[in-house]
C-alpha cells in the first residue's frame, strides 16, 4: 500500500512548459480553462499515487508571473445557495476561500466574473463583498439558445453584451468553484472581445481526467467516470482526433458533442479553428508522467469501490439518485470489482456483528487493519483512531493513553454544560485529549507523532459519521466510507 505510481516533479516541469507553449502558439496571451480542483485535488492523488492535492497549483506558480486568476461563479448558484458537497460551504463563500487561498500561495487574482447574470439580491450583496475587497468583477448574460445559436452568440448581442474583463498576464487561468459556472463561455467571450480590440488570443482547456493518452477503459480512466456519475459524464475515443491524425485518444462526451459548435464559434471569431479535434484543444501532461502504471490501476480499481459505497450513502442523505447508484454499480461489475475489494469494510462489519453495535476498521499504510468500537466515554471512530496510533507507536493496547480524569470531564461539558446528548469524545476532541496529555505522558507523545502516518489509510465505518468525524478523518489524509446507514433514528444528524 502507499506505493507510488505517479512523478510529480516530472508532471509540474512538463506540464508547464506545455502550457509555456501554447501561450506563445497565440502569439502570447492564452485563456486557459481550468477544469476540476486547482488545490485540494483529492480524486487525482487517490488515483495517480504520488500526485499531491496541491499539485496543480504547485505548477502554476512556475508561472506566476505570468498567471492571474479570473474565477467564474453562475449568478444562479448564489442565489439557489448551491454547497460543495465534500466542504460543506455555498458555492459564494467558496469563492472567498479560493481568493484567500490563491493570494496566500502567491498568485494574482484579477478579478471574479459573474456569469447569468441577474442583479438579483443574493448576487448584489455578494458582489458589493467583493468590491469592497477592492476585488473587481464583471457580469456576463444568458444568451438564448446558447450555444447553438452561432450567429447571435458571435455578435454585439451575445458575446458583445458582456462586460470585457481587463486583464494584465499572459495566462489568463479560468476556473470556478463547481461544474456548470460557464468557464469556457468567458473564455470565448474574451476571444471575442480581444479580437475586436485587435488583441491577439488563444484559448486552451486544462482537464486532469479522463487521460486523453490512456486506454479507454483503462482503471484510470474508468474511476472518473465514477467520479462523475451524477453528471452522466462518458468517456468515449475522440472521433474527430481519430479521423484527423489516425491516433485514438480518449475525451469525455460533452466536449464530442459541442465540439462542432465550438469549431463553429472559433470560425466566426478569428476566420478559422485552431484545433481539430476536442483532444488538440487540451495541454494535459499527466499521461506521461505515470511511472508505475500497475499501482494507479489498483488505487483506480479502489477509487471506483469508493465511489460506490459514497454514493449509497449520498441516496440515504437525499444527495444521489437511483440512477447515479445503478451507474456505479454497473461500473463496479463490469470491472470484476466488488465490495469485499476493500479489506477495511469486512473488518468493520465483523466488528460491529461481534460487538453488537456500531463499528469502524481502518486498513493502515502496511496493510494492518485496527478496528474500534463504542464505549462509554469514546465513539467506534475515536477508539480506531487510538488504536491505531498505539499500533503505529508501538504501544501495548492494554496501556491507557488518556487518563480518565481528562476525558470525564471533556465529557460533563459537553452534556451538562453545552447540551449535547452524545457524551462521547469525537475523533477532533480526542486528538485534543491526547495533546494535553502528551505534555506529562511520553507515550501519549509518542502516539500523537504518529498521525502523519495515517494519510492514505482506508476507513470504512458501519454507521454514517458526524459531519464533525467525517471532516476530522478527512483532514488527517484518511480516505473513509461508511454504509448507508444512521445511528439512530433521529432527523439530524449532526452530533
Amino acid at each position: 500500500m502507499n506505493a507510488i505510481g505517479f512523478d510529480n516533479e516530472k508532471y509540474i516541469a512538463m506540464q508547464s512548459e506545455r502550457i509555456k507553449e501554447r501561450i506563445d502558439q497565440f502569439g502570447g496571451k492564452l485563456y486557459l480553462e481550468f477544469g476540476g480542483k486547482l488545490f485540494d485535488d483529492f480524486h487525482a492523488s487517490r488515483v495517480l499515487p504520488g500526485f499531491e492535492p496541491d499539485t496543480k497549483l504547485q505548477m502554476l506558480l512556475t508561472m506566476k508571473d505570468k498567471a492571474e486568476i479570473v474565477i467564474v461563479i453562475n449568478s444562479k448558484t448564489i442565489e439557489d445557495a448551491k454547497v460543495r458537497g465534500d466542504l460543506g460551504i455555498t458555492y459564494d463563500q467558496d469563492v472567498f476561500r479560493l481568493i484567500d487561498a490563491f493570494r496566500a500561495a502567491g498568485l494574482f487574482v484579477g478579478s471574479v466574473c459573474l456569469t447569468q447574470y441577474a442583479p438579483l439580491k443574493g448576487t448584489k450583496t455578494f458582489e458589493k463583498i467583493l468590491n469592497k475587497q477592492g476585488i473587481k468583477t464583471y457580469h456576463h448574460y444568458a444568451i438564448p439558445n446558447y450555444p447553438y445559436d452561432v450567429d447571435k452568440i458571435v455578435s454585439d448581442e451575445g458575446y458583445g453584451k458582456n462586460d470585457y474583463i481587463e486583464t494584465e498576464r499572459s495566462l489568463v487561468v479560468v476556473t470556478a468553484p463547481g461544474p456548470g459556472a460557464g468557464k469556457m463561455a468567458t473564455c470565448l467571450s474574451q476571444l471575442y472581445n480581444d479580437n475586436k480590440r485587435g488583441i491577439k488570443s488563444g484559448y486552451a482547456k486544462f482537464e486532469t481526467f479522463p487521460i486523453w493518452n490512456l486506454p479507454l477503459k483503462h482503471p484510470v480512466n474508468l474511476a472518473y467516470e465514477a467520479a462523475t456519475a451524477d453528471l452522466n459524464d462518458v468517456n468515449m475515443i475522440d472521433p474527430y482526433h481519430l479521423e484527423a491524425y489516425g491516433v485514438s485518444t480518449v475525451n469525455y462526451n460533452r466536449d464530442v458533442e459541442i465540439f462542432p459548435v465550438l469549431n463553429r464559434i472559433f470560425e466566426r471569431i478569428q476566420g478559422e479553428s485552431p484545433y481539430k479535434s476536442p483532444t488538440d484543444m487540451g495541454v494535459n501532461m499527466a499521461g506521461y508522467c505515470i511511472s508505475d502504471d500497475a499501482v494507479c490501476q489498483e488505487a483506480a480499481k479502489q477509487e471506483i469501490v469508493r465511489r460506490y459505497l459514497t454514493a449509497l450513502v449520498d441516496r440515504r442523505k437525499e444527495r444521489a439518485s437511483d440512477e447515479t447508484v445503478a451507474k456505479l454499480d454497473n461500473l463496479l461489475k463490469a470491472n470484476g470489482l466488488s465490495v469485499a475489494d476493500r479489506p477495511c469494510v469486512a473488518a468493520a462489519i465483523a466488528k460491529s456483528e461481534k460487538t453488537g453495535g456500531p463499528a469502524t476498521a481502518i486498513e493502515l499504510n502496511d496493510g494492518t487493519i485496527i478496528t474500534g468500537k463504542s464505549s462509554e466515554l469514546l465513539g467506534p471512530s475515536s477508539a480506531m483512531i487510538l488504536n491505531a496510533l498505539k499500533y503505529l507507536a508501538g504501544i501495548q493496547d492494554k496501556i491507557l493513553l488518556i487518563p480518565k480524569a481528562i476525558i470525564e470531564p471533556i465529557c460533563n461539558l459537553k452534556t451538562k454544560s453545552l447540551g449535547g446528548h452524545n457524551p462521547r469524545l469525537h475523533v477532533d476532541e480526542v486528538l485534543l485529549a491526547l495533546s494535553i496529555s502528551a505534555v506529562t505522558n511520553p507515550l501519549a507523545e509518542l502516539a500523537l507523532a504518529q498521525l502523519p502516518l495515517l494519510r492514505h489509510a482506508q476507513c470504512h465505518s458501519t454507521v454514517i459519521l458526524s459531519q464533525m468525524d467525517s471532516n476530522t478523518i478527512r483532514k488527517l489524509g484518511i480516505d473513509l466510507t461508511s454504509e448507508p446507514v444512521y445511528e439512530k433514528k433521529k432527523l439530524y444528524h449532526a452530533k
